[in-house]
């Protein structure tokens, strides 16, 4: 019976380096052969439409609108479309009162969510290109041209940025972990757009060619759905590391957890629905970044309880007695937030590992019992406060 559970603990081992370690390599390997080397053109500048959603976002929705409008892209080529999905602040107010005539506003009674609220701004929109982003997203005006180069190049369909976080607001358990989650999906982005195949975008700032766009599946996320699609139909789908979106990070490991827990239940449901169309490269791609991960919780339980078990071994009496030094961390990093106190890396990391594949298998379980995330609350601590001079973290280039 020893040697069962020698292999368990093993073979999930095994499973733990592979979609950490593992599936990182195997992209750097067929990146040596498969190459895709995209064609880029400065001048190319596309008709671009920024599409928004906005729920209440009296807050953020002033600063970003004026901003997108300020981006330094030609004026009759860039317009900003706005959707307020039955805001019951001041958003609406706030949208009627900036006189741009690129700004086009609709406001929906009977609350809708996200994605019906962009399937009805895709059809008012002129632009060839259409960008995605989030009315608490800061995008640097430059960011736009360094996209749009991109789709000189006929084979690129889509193009994707990376979220940061706003220096100032990346501290604490939430801040700490989700930067060290975010520079690590930024490393996997990279990979995968070498072989011109990045998996998912960036929902605050992602690109694509309009004729390309589908009625989006109000339950799913725009920013899996979408290139998931257009990498179907043959399209390169691309990374550009000079563009990223700058957030306030929440300081709530409740909303955090919510927030994670929503995104994944997304995915997985998007992996159901959407199964047709993952096929070959990016099918293994799906299987190794996203379900893998999702269901991750399983493999680390089944590490500490087969180590346990053979703990009368010196060599796994070791390993368990690491595991839980790191449990340990990740617990007194809990017990300092639920007093107040401020956290560290040393202790946020492990937190933040543990919350958010916990929150991936509870997003699992809401889908295989039925539950949707058509309509969600905004995680409210990380709107408003958003420093107005360009962030520091641009400098980090």
């Amino acid at each position: 019976m020893t040697g069962v559970w020698r292999f368990l603990f093993w073979a999930n081992v095994g499973c733990l380096f592979y979609i950490y370690i593992g599936y990182p390599f195997c992209l750097w390997t067929l990146g040596l052969f498969a190459k895709f080397d995209g064609a880029t053109n400065e001048k190319f500048l596309p008709r671009v439409s920024v599409l928004i959603s906005a729920r209440n976002e009296e807050q953020d929705i002033e600063w970003k609108v004026r901003e997108t409008l300020a981006w330094h892209y030609p004026t009759d080529r860039l317009e900003v479309l706005v959707a307020s999905d039955a805001s019951g602040d001041r958003t609406d107010e706030i949208l009627r009162s900036i006189p741009d005539s690129r700004l086009k506003y609709i406001r929906i009674e009977q609350r809708v969510g996200k994605n019906e609220a962009l399937n009805r701004l895709a059809k008012l929109a002129n632009g060839d290109l259409l960008f995605f982003t989030d009315a608490n997203s800061r995008i640097a005006p430059e960011f736009l041209g360094r996209m749009t180069r991109h789709f000189a190049d006929s084979r690129v369909a889509c193009v994707t940025g990376m979220e940061r976080t706003v220096e100032g607001f990346d501290e604490g358990a939430v801040g700490y972990g989700n930067s060290a989650y975010l520079s690590y999906e930024s490393l996997i982005d990279r990979l995968e757009s070498r072989l011109g195949s990045v998996l998912v975008c960036d929902g605050s700032a992602f690109c694509i060619r309009r004729e390309l766009f589908a009625t989006l599946d109000p339950d799913l996320a725009n920013d899996l759905e979408l290139p998931i699609k257009i990498g179907r139909r043959g399209f390169a789908v691309v990374y550009e590391p000079l563009v990223w979106s700058l957030e306030k990070n929440t300081f709530s490991l409740q909303e955090e957890l919510r927030r994670r827990r929503r995104i994944c239940g997304q995915g997985f449901l998007g992996m159901w629905r959407l199964r047709k169309q993952l096929r070959g490269v990016r099918a293994w791609q799906f299987l190794s970044r996203k379900l893998l991960r999702w269901i991750t919780l399983v493999p680390l339980l089944l590490v500490v309880i087969t180590s346990a078990i053979l703990s009368s071994q010196p060599m796994y009496r070791g390993l368990l007695f690491l595991e839980g030094i790191f449990c340990g961390l990740a617990m007194i990093g809990f017990a300092l937030v639920c007093f107040g106190k401020k956290s560290n890396r040393l202790l946020s990391i492990p937190l933040y590992f543990l919350l958010a594949n916990t929150a991936a298998m509870l997003g699992v379980l809401d889908t295989c019992f039925g539950r949707r995330y058509r309509i969600w609350e905004i995680p409210t601590l990380s709107r408003g406060t958003m420093v107005n001079q360009r962030p520091a973290a641009a400098s980090r280039e």
